[in-house]
């Protein structure tokens, strides 16, 4: 399809640096917040997520404290815990809670929550940026300029990414199990398509089945069990649509004496995952960041806020775009371990666009 040409400029590095503001303090419960009645005080930052209990969100969490630590606002999270109207709901009630004195950087349970929540922000006068999952005809731009950008990572590429390893460590033959996430997702079906891309140019492989998982851990290890009864040696790999299931069908196999011997691919670059990898049981996953994930958004949004940018000049690429992306495998294991596990990285926050990769495509 025809794409804007501002879609190809390169990511331009801004370098701005982030005013001085008073301190509120951090992780203060929602339901104990004061009302927000001045405009000249500072903005909440908000994030809102799935889980805590999700190593991926764990860590984006982690990220988003850190920023708000440096900047000295207040942060709340939220968590939808899988439930889209829970997650609608309150982010509702903290844009009434704030009187819309707010950012937002969220991740949407579900490819259509992403409508109501961006029309309350825009409504509320609320700066928002949404990532992985939205319609395809709900853009940044329709919404100037308080819904800032959509940031999302090429999920069919990296889907085939980790089904090409993971068919090189099988010898190119034999069959596989694959292991989705939320059906709705995009993610979620944009890695299964890339998967399923892979599987056609390797006429050895086939795959034994297709279950999802809803990203969760222990649905991954209910469901590998059973595949393990059901199939047995025939299972020679273990595709994962992301990190924490594929850890949860490695767990099935190290109950049955196979870990590091049927390999297993994800994605996320989650801990148990990365020591995984080093550990010879997996063969690579592949990290969006989301230490990084959780503070960029609220970097946009209090930018914006504090009027450092217009998002509504700014290029279409820097609005709805791919993010760069890791892969990790055996050989840059250790270095990633030491740089990005046990420590983690100072990052310029003030650098909004340096990981803009490629524009989104809707197929």
């Amino acid at each position: 399809m025809a794409i804007d040409h501002e879609m190809f400029r390169a990511a331009v590095h801004r370098r701005r640096f982030l005013a001085g503001t008073a301190a509120l303090g951090a992780g203060v419960a929602a339901g104990a917040l004061p009302r927000y009645a001045r405009a000249d005080s500072p903005p909440m930052l908000v994030t809102s997520i799935r889980s805590l209990s999700n190593p991926y969100h764990a860590v984006w969490k982690v990220g988003a404290d850190a920023f708000a630590k440096q900047t000295g606002l207040a942060h709340v999270t939220l968590v939808t815990e899988g439930n889209s109207e829970k997650g609608i709901s309150d982010i509702n009630a903290m844009i009434a809670k704030t009187n819309g004195h707010m950012v937002l950087n969220v991740d949407p349970n579900n490819t259509p929550d992403a409508r109501p929540i961006v029309e309350a922000c825009a409504k509320a006068g609320v700066y928002v940026v949404t990532w992985w999952n939205k319609p395809a005809d709900l853009h940044p731009w329709n919404f100037n300029p308080h819904y800032i950008s959509h940031i999302e990572f090429d999920g069919a590429s990296s889907g085939a990414y980790i089904a090409d390893e993971l068919f090189k460590a099988m010898g190119n033959e034999g069959g596989f199990v694959a292991i989705g996430g939320i059906i709705s997702d995009s993610a979620s079906i944009d890695r299964r398509r890339g998967m399923l891309a892979a599987l056609k140019k390797n006429p050895n492989i086939s795959l034994l089945d297709w279950q999802t998982a809803d990203w969760q851990s222990q649905k991954a290890f209910d469901i590998m069990s059973s595949w393990l009864t059901r199939f047995g040696p025939k299972i020679k790999g273990v595709w994962a649509a992301n990190d924490d299931m594929g850890t949860g069908a490695l767990e099935a196999l190290r109950s049955q004496g196979l870990a590091g011997q049927v390999p297993v691919v994800g994605i996320d670059g989650i801990k148990a995952a990365v020591e995984a990898v080093k550990a010879g049981e997996f063969v690579c996953t592949v990290t969006s960041d989301p230490y990084w994930q959780g503070g960029i958004g609220l970097s946009m949004g209090l930018e914006a806020s504090q009027g450092k940018f217009d998002p509504a000049k700014e290029p279409r690429i820097d609005r709805e775009f791919n993010a760069t992306t890791v892969k990790i495998t055996r050989a840059n294991v250790d270095t990633y371990i030491k740089t990005e596990v046990d420590s983690h990285p100072q990052i310029d926050w003030t650098n909004l666009w340096n990981r803009v990769a490629s524009p989104i495509s809707y197929s």
